[in-house]
């Protein structure tokens, strides 16, 4: 039995920006877009639940038709549908005021090509800081491919499964992840030093020793700190978490390579280090991590790896 809600959506909006986004490359086995559809499962107090998510045209504008199923093809209860819906809308940005990002664009030479050609885009958020903090510590110094693929096998070997076992499969939970066997992680292509992060941050969470949803509500300098003590993390993996996991969107992580390389290729930067980076970022501010979407998608997007709607399919 399948439990079936929808969530009106300020225009504009285009949900297959948001997935790629969320998802970055076609093989992450978490973030599932068949083209029309956004396929997820969410491990939440009540079990597992898996969501497949469409964008279609409400009488008053964008409109998400959300079908929800829990394990063995039975109902979720009425608590998990709430919390699916809210992990949902931050997850997807819905309820983001880019308006001023918008403005902004519109007097900047730079930033203007990029709000149009994707218009609809919402910044995303991992449904948790624990799913952030763990997806930065598989992608520390490696491709964006790589750790993509490492994250897919955290989630095939430790994911909760809604449609059965060979069904798609969950993040895993800080509870799941703080019993695993640091060898066993290892044998999935995880570093000693990446295993060891992850388990012991898996451990503190999960016994309550630190509390990373509490850090959306303190200053940026006490959550960059608060993040940069934990094991394995470091400056970029500390801002790409308060971007990515706490919705800081004048966070630019400013080490991050695939930005660099995106700045230089999309603007003609010569140099575009740290420095460079932070600087560009107040320029843009407060929406220096939005301007880091918007080059990710128009990365993907030269690539061949998403397709743009036309013009006349935009809500």
């Amino acid at each position: 039995m399948v439990r079936r809600f929808e969530i009106e959506v300020p225009a504009p909006f285009r949900l297959d920006l948001c997935v790629w986004a969320l998802r970055r490359r076609a093989h992450n086995a978490v973030d599932v877009w068949d083209g029309t559809t956004y396929h997820r499962v969410l491990a939440l107090p009540d079990g597992p639940v898996e969501l497949a998510v469409r964008q279609e045209q409400g009488g008053s504008g964008p409109l998400l038709a959300v079908e929800l199923q829990g394990p063995g093809k039975s109902a979720p209860p009425a608590s998990s549908t709430a919390e699916a819906r809210r992990l949902l809308e931050v997850t997807l940005g819905l309820r983001v005021d880019i308006s001023g990002f918008y403005a902004l664009s519109e007097h900047d030479p730079r930033l203007a090509p990029l709000a149009q050609r994707f218009v609809g885009m919402r910044p995303p958020r991992f449904p948790s800081v624990f799913e952030a903090l763990v997806n930065a510590v598989c992608c520390q110094q490696l491709s964006l491919t790589v750790g993509i693929h490492l994250v897919s096998r955290l989630a095939h070997r430790y994911g909760a499964r809604a449609g059965g076992q060979d069904g798609l499969a969950a993040f895993p939970t800080p509870e799941r992840l703080a019993r695993a066997d640091p060898g066993e992680l290892r044998s999935l292509g995880l570093s000693s030093a990446k295993a060891r992060a992850i388990t012991l941050l898996a451990q503190r969470v999960a016994s309550g020793a630190v509390d990373l949803e509490g850090l959306v509500d303190v200053y940026d300098e006490t959550a960059q700190a608060t993040l940069m003590a934990l094991p394995g993390i470091g400056r970029w993996s500390a801002e790409y978490t308060m971007l990515r996991g706490l919705g800081r969107l004048h966070v630019l992580p400013g080490d991050d390579v695939g930005a660099q390389n995106n700045l230089r290729r999309r603007f003609g930067l010569a140099a575009s280090g740290y420095d460079e980076l932070a600087e560009l970022s107040r320029t843009w501010w407060p929406y220096g991590g939005l301007v880091y979407f918007h080059l990710l998608i128009d990365s993907l997007a030269d690539q061949g790896a998403l397709t743009l709607a036309h013009e006349e399919d935009v809500a």
